[in-house]
């Protein structure tokens, strides 16, 4: 069963300054837990002490693409007076993670407070969601702390005035719907690895989590599925690397143009080094 959020429907955001990156219709992460009942095992694997959330409490949040600098997969939905965020890092880590969530839980106020018709400037407080913020690490550096501060790690701890705290979730021995995912996410990555860009690496992958119970009832019920999202996943990757390498050429051509415009080189020697023509050069020039 699909989630429903605040306009009935996944909001979706895509930033059109120069070029949109990875405009993801679905990932693994967002089509899993775009079922409620996988939601539901998400929020009990959080909250395993709340025995009275039901399926039915849970409304899906989520912006898609609110920054589109990488590939991540995000999840934010609201249990009674809880905002929980969920991002997923990849297998590089980055602090700047801190600030991704900072600007995504602005935006996603931002949204509440619109679908709440709350007035922000009346003498009324407005009641504001507790939030909850994780990020599911698939990598494997080992010196992550289990919770990280934007105060401590951008403000040498002053956190007077702003402070944004981040619980990071890891690979464990247990058997919920998170450790799981991260144990797919692992199995995916080796795979392509072995076998890049290829249907064999997700063919792989939705084999060998079946056989280790990882996912397995999801991968049976939406197995195509799951092929096709990881397929069109490698096209945007593919797309996105293409993309990167024109404008790195470009920016080589701009700088070369600028040089030979200060007369600090020749249009032969900018040609040179660009690897054409002086007449091709010239083109570029106009």
């Amino acid at each position: 069963m699909a989630l429903d959020n605040v306009n009935g429907e996944v909001i979706e955001e895509a930033g059109n300054e120069n070029y949109v990156k990875h405009i993801i219709k679905a990932t693994v992460f967002s089509d899993l837990f775009y079922n409620r009942k996988y939601l539901m095992e998400l929020y009990q694997t959080l909250h395993p002490e709340d025995k009275i959330t039901t399926e039915s409490d849970l409304k899906n949040v989520t912006i898609r693409n609110v920054l589109v600098n990488d590939i991540v997969n995000d999840l934010g939905f609201r249990v009674g007076d809880r905002l929980m965020l969920l991002l997923e890092a990849q297998s590089t880590w980055s602090l700047n993670i801190l600030v991704r969530v900072l600007m995504y839980l602005a935006r996603t106020y931002q949204l509440y407070f619109k679908e709440q018709k709350a007035d922000l400037y009346g003498e009324k407080k407005v009641v504001v969601p507790k939030p909850e913020l994780y990020v599911i690490y698939i990598g494997d550096e080992k010196d992550i702390q289990d919770t990280i501060s934007l105060a401590e790690e951008f403000f040498e701890g002053d956190n007077a005035f702003l402070d944004l705290k981040i619980k990071v979730i890891r690979q464990t021995e247990s058997t919920d719907i998170l450790n799981q995912y991260i144990l797919f996410s692992k199995i995916y990555n080796e795979q392509r690895r072995l076998h890049g860009r290829s249907k064999e690496t997700i063919l792989k992958t939705i084999s060998i989590c079946k056989d280790r119970n990882i996912l397995k009832e999801y991968l049976e019920s939406r197995e195509k599925e799951v092929v096709d999202i990881m397929m069109t996943l490698f096209d945007e990757q593919e797309i996105a690397e293409m993309h990167d390498n024109s404008m790195i050429e470009k920016g080589k051509i701009d700088t070369l143009v600028s040089l030979v415009n200060d007369s600090i080189i020749s249009i032969s020697e900018a040609a040179k080094r660009l690897g054409v023509t002086e007449a091709k050069f010239k083109e570029y020039m106009k």
